[in-house]
């Protein structure tokens, strides 16, 4: 038997090869060793690492047959946010977006790339190795998945080559190949289990299953597209892509024309034509083309808006379209009471997947398509996860075929339904009686944007409901784990714990937090946050007028007569005062309330770069807390840029033209603190 130094030489040894021959396999599908031969140096390195546990690393190659069960998936913020892309659906939509750049900045080079139908990533390596892995999540801040990363074998584990960042983050798609999502499939419905609906749904499945060695049987693949940091190779992306290749990452091809650049709108469309066209012949699902201005330091000078950046866009295939027949309509009502309509049809196969339901979105919808039960429907496939019913064949339309009628009625609780006026959406007004609205709303609640209560799931809600355990959220703050225990089937001391645990727990959640699980009509999360921030206790909200809520920034007439109607409501009152009487936080902290002011009023801030002790995202928040605004791009209307490590010299360049001041986050923090 090897001694130590002999065992961690060979382990070391073992290791790069194994990593090279999977780069050569499941990168470059150009193999120079068989499977055999893989598995055999594969068990050689397990064994040493069995006698040698010292020697074991969490990135070596055994890492990616899975290793222990992950019991649940931390969270994470980014270090840069995972933006969404806007979106354009023809050549004119292209062109305004080109015709923009070219306004701002004059003629560029732009880089057109497949948009592959998978599950958004973000990788970061440290000194060459994986540190981590996390989800996109909402795009500030996603789920650490790292143990899962390590199964997917187009990731590499250590990079190649010595040019590499100390620090670098790469963002990637996470896909399954056709032939891996149907031999998934094929093994399911031969242990008689239902397929799979689609590979990007399954992907993103996979993703998050608790067991590694499951995902690793299960093949996901990647693709690169974007690498980020402080330090960069160079100042292109399309030349960053290329040397993510060089790292060891799966990347789009050039030679296959799977990216290319282009200088005008004619280039930029050529490309989507061809793929508009070939897409099918392609191993994984795409859905369109992304464009993207190459120069970083143009990037960072157009900047972004507050969901997207400024130099880049989607252009979406046109959706596909397929007839099939309409058995029926359902009504289902939604924690708002909002009454939605949902087709049932007749199994049909679009854009891959089996379809058996589209939405039909309100009463006006089948009025305007004069839908009848039986007719043959023509539906369509676009971004939509539900699709949806675009038009009707009257001509197949069969003699005795019954109109479709919207209900005057709730179809849970036979409550007259009401209808708003100048909204489409027929309402159910009986908020605190029907079961539906009910349920949904203790879930919204529970939630993990809201009061995050682990172990209360959708499922487990509608138990306790049935167990007349819950009829609203304050009854939350009164469960027992004896009545948890009582209930039975599924309910252990740990589960029952898990729950009384995590209902205690939310006691601490802040009060904008509080403010949107209450699930007001029209206040999402970033405007609860916005409102709490400026009227900083719940029992000032509970009190204001629709035009004090109106002059609120981020509040409109609606969302106004939305929060007013809430608060005369004596159900809601009585709950929120169950709430308060159970400890939550109805008012923002006193280190909050202190950091809340107008020292930068009627200021206009620029933020780019990376900050030391704030996140990009936070320091935003810091200035809106302030007073100030926070805009994406350079104008005469901006007041300061505040600059962090890596703004690029454009945007500089452009603030000195316009005689706008650069400030760093020292000089920032002298501002806000006076």
């Amino acid at each position: 038997m090897m001694d130590k130094d002999a065992a961690a030489r060979r382990v070391k040894e073992l290791s790069a090869e194994l990593e090279y021959h999977n780069h050569r396999y499941y990168v470059l599908a150009d193999p120079v060793i068989s499977d055999r031969e893989f598995d055999m140096l594969l068990k050689e390195l397990e064994q040493l690492e069995a006698r040698h546990p010292e020697l074991a690393d969490p990135n070596s190659p055994t890492q990616r047959v899975g290793g222990d069960l992950t019991r649940n998936f931390p969270t994470v913020a980014h270090r840069y946010p995972m933006l969404s892309l806007g979106n354009s659906y023809s050549r004119e939509e292209v062109g305004e977006f080109v015709a923009r750049v070219e306004k701002e900045i004059g003629t560029t080079v732009f880089v057109m790339e497949l948009k592959y139908d998978g599950v958004a990533i973000s990788l970061t390596y440290q000194d060459g190795r994986l540190l981590r892995g996390v989800t996109r999540g909402d795009g500030e801040k996603g789920e650490e998945i790292t143990g899962n990363i390590r199964t997917v074998r187009a990731i590499p584990l250590v990079l190649r080559g010595s040019d590499v960042p100390a620090l670098v983050e790469l963002r990637g798609e996470v896909v399954f190949t056709r032939t891996r999502f149907e031999a998934l499939n094929a093994q399911r419905l031969e242990a008689g289990e239902e397929p799979y609906a689609n590979p990007r749904n399954t992907a993103a499945g996979t993703l998050k299953l608790q067991d590694p060695k499951e995902v690793a049987r299960r093949g996901l693949d990647n693709f690169i597209y974007a690498v980020q940091g402080e330090v960069l190779p160079t100042r292109s992306h399309f030349e960053n892509i290329r040397k993510a290749a060089e790292w060891g990452f799966k990347t789009p091809d050039p030679a296959r024309r799977f990216v290319e650049r282009a200088t005008d709108l004619e280039g930029i469309m050529a490309f989507i034509d061809h793929w508009d066209k070939h897409r099918h012949g392609l191993e994984v699902d795409i859905d369109g083309v992304v464009i993207k201005v190459d120069s970083l330091d143009v990037q960072d000078e157009l900047g972004l808006t507050a969901k997207s950046p400024r130099w880049a866009i989607a252009y979406k295939f046109a959706a596909e379209q397929a007839t099939t027949r309409l058995n029926g309509v359902v009504y289902q009502v939604g924690r708002t009471g909002a009454i939605t309509p949902v087709a049932e049809l007749e199994p049909v196969l679009l854009a891959g997947t089996t379809v058996k339901r589209a939405s039909l979105h309100n009463a006006d919808q089948i009025a305007k398509l004069d839908l009848h039960i039986g007719d043959r429907v023509l539906v369509e496939k676009g971004g939509e996860i539900i699709p949806k019913i675009v038009g009707v064949q009257l001509s197949e339309r069969p003699s005795d075929a019954a109109p479709v009628l919207f209900p005057h009625a709730c179809p849970e609780c036979a409550t007259e339904l009401v209808r708003l006026e100048g909204e489409a959406q027929h309402y159910c007004p009986n908020e605190h009686g029907c079961p539906p609205q009910i349920t949904r709303r203790i879930e919204h609640f529970v939630g993990r944007k809201a009061m995050d209560i682990d172990g209360l799931g959708g499922e487990t809600v509608e138990e306790l409901f049935r167990a007349e355990l819950l009829r609203n959220v304050a009854d939350l703050y009164e469960l027992r784990k004896e009545q948890l225990l009582q209930l039975g089937r599924g309910w252990g001391e740990r589960s029952a714990q898990q729950v009384v645990d995590g209902v205690e727990a939310s006691k601490q959640a802040p009060f904008e937090r509080l403010l949107f699980a209450l699930g007001i009509r029209h206040v999402g999360e970033t405007v609860a946050k916005r409102i709490a921030r400026a009227v900083g206790s719940m029992d000032r909200l509970a009190s204001m007028t629709q035009e004090e809520l109106t002059a609120i920034d981020v509040v409109g007439p609606v969302i106004a007569e939305s929060i007013v109607d809430f608060f005369q409501a004596e159900g809601n009152r009585v709950i929120v005062e169950r709430l308060r009487n159970h400890g939550l936080r109805m008012a923002l902290d006193p280190s909050e309330v202190a950091e809340v002011g107008d020292r930068l009023k009627g200021l206009a801030f620029v933020v780019s770069g990376v900050f030391r002790n704030f996140s990009r995202e936070s320091i935003k928040e810091a200035v809106e807390r302030n007073g100030g605004k926070v805009s994406g791009s350079i104008s005469s209307k901006t007041n300061y840029v505040l600059a962090g490590a890596d703004m690029g010299p454009a945007k500089r360049t452009k603030a000195e033209q316009l005689g706008v001041p650069v400030i760093d986050e020292d000089e920032f923090m002298r501002m806000i603190e006076g």
